[in-house]
């Protein structure tokens, strides 16, 4: 028995001119698990694929008068990547072998049994599984390190992971915004694999590295001789993404005319694909994410104000790692056991000198920046304490700013770096309150005060 996620949510479609046949087919379809749409002619066939998705078909090899050899590339066609399994009572070894060169996944004679319909339905479901499971894995690998743990010491991001978690059991647009490197892309995924669409696939569509038309032709597709470099039909990632999720990073950067066309998916779940007039669907759910203030560009007209109404229905606001100093540590020793294990050496330790300019140094990039320095760091240094001498100059000229006991600082500083040290090394405020002889309360205001 295949898992819920792989073989009991397949949409199948059924094209046979016998009515019977469909019948039982589509009682043994059903009994497993599946959604099933019949249809008794080509022409039905492909309206019920122009208004809704499916995993799988079974064609019959004679519909009447016509054939289902040729009706075989124009369902291919209508749906990339649809499984067709072809069935008939004249069943040949040329006939398998022709519909197997014209795009068929598997081939079934009639009579058939439940178990073979069984058997048919769960391989090209377990293949299917398969493959978003090798994209995922392709893209995780790609990321060459992880951007962003979800454990977090963090008061204000432990709130943001709750809200994501929520927003997972939705279908709702989700806006993530934040600085660059905050990881509003691992929350994006994070959201994906926490969902009911888990198991079916999570695209990332990166909106500032495309022009306007290749942006376009890249969410929807395009038709052959569409633009220069257009040699065939190609579906998009929303096409790609049927069923999952779609992620659109930086969504500020897309130009008004894509915006309109975006806005419309939303809406409807309607596009055509560039050079076509044809109207498709797709079930996916939009997943965004901007370091811009849309408000702002709503007001000097560069986005529109109903697309950020439409996307903004669950809006997540990423803090930056400044305002979580909790998790400066923790990050850096686990980007510190990544690249060890890279680089086939014992994971270093931080001197109290690196951690010190560590804790000291606001981080602009993000944890990203963070990510590169502890690369950087077990790279150039083959030492199993990390100095500050081996972090950037950035980071070394922290580390005379903080206050030391008997320096020539003010009890506020000095206060102040007690205070930020306790915070980075205890999992919760109420811990960090016991430590320092204060209440909670107390603790809150002068954590707000410092800016954190």
């Amino acid at each position: 028995m295949l898992p819920m996620s792989v073989a009991s949510v397949s949409r199948v479609l059924i094209v046979d001119d016998e009515k019977n046949i469909r019948t039982t087919l589509g009682v043994c379809l059903e009994s497993i698990g599946c959604q099933v749409t019949q249809a008794s002619t080509s022409e039905a066939a492909l309206e019920a694929l122009r208004h809704a998705p499916f995993d799988l078909a079974f064609l019959d090899l004679r519909l009447g008068l016509e054939s289902g050899l040729d009706l075989l590339p124009r369902l291919l066609a209508e749906r990339p990547g649809l499984d067709v399994v072809m069935i008939t009572a004249y069943a040949t070894f040329d006939t398998a072998v022709e519909a197997v060169k014209r795009g068929a996944a598997d081939y079934v004679p009639k009579p058939f049994t439940p178990s073979q319909i069984r058997l048919i339905v769960e391989r090209l479901a377990a293949r299917r599984f398969e493959a978003v499971a090798r994209t995922e894995l392709e893209s995780r690998l790609a990321e060459a390190a992880p951007d962003v743990t979800l454990e977090t010491g963090s008061p204000r991001m432990r709130g943001v992971l709750e809200v994501v978690q929520r927003a997972a059991l939705s279908e709702a647009p989700v806006l993530l915004r934040g600085e660059n490197g905050t990881g509003k892309g691992v929350l994006a995924r994070a959201l994906h694999a926490s969902s009911p669409r888990l198991g079916r696939p999570f695209v990332v569509v990166n909106c500032p590295t495309l022009t306007d038309e290749l942006l376009a032709s890249e969410l929807f597709g395009h038709a052959r001789g569409s633009f220069t470099g257009a040699v065939r039909d190609q579906p998009g990632r929303v096409e790609a993404a049927e069923g999952g999720t779609v992620f659109l990073d930086e969504i500020g950067e897309i130009s008004p005319g894509l915006q309109s066309k975006l806005l419309r998916f939303l809406q409807e779940k309607v596009f055509e694909r560039v050079g076509e007039t044809r109207t498709r669907t797709a079930d996916v759910r939009i997943v965004a994410a901007t370091n811009r203030d849309l408000e702002a560009e709503v007001k000097s007209g560069r986005f529109r104000e109903d697309l950020l109404y439409r996307l903004n229905v669950v809006e997540v606001t990423v803090p930056p790692l400044r305002e979580r100093p909790e998790d400066v540590l923790p990050l850096a020793h686990r980007f510190l056991v990544f690249f060890a294990a890279g680089s086939k050496r014992p994971v270093p330790a931080l001197s109290e000198g690196a951690t010190r300019a560590l804790l000291a140094y606001p981080w602009p990039g993000n944890v990203r920046e963070l990510r590169n320095v502890m690369e950087r760091a077990v790279i150039l240094s083959p030492a199993q304490v990390l100095e500050v001498e081996n972090l950037p100059d950035r980071l070394q000229a922290q580390v005379s700013e903080v206050p030391v006991l008997g320096g020539n600082f003010s009890a506020e500083e000095i206060e102040r770096e007690h205070l930020l040290r306790v915070l980075a090394r205890t999992p919760t405020m109420e811990e960090a309150a016991r430590i320092l002889g204060i209440d909670t309360s107390t603790l809150w205001r002068k954590r707000k005060k410092l800016g954190r």
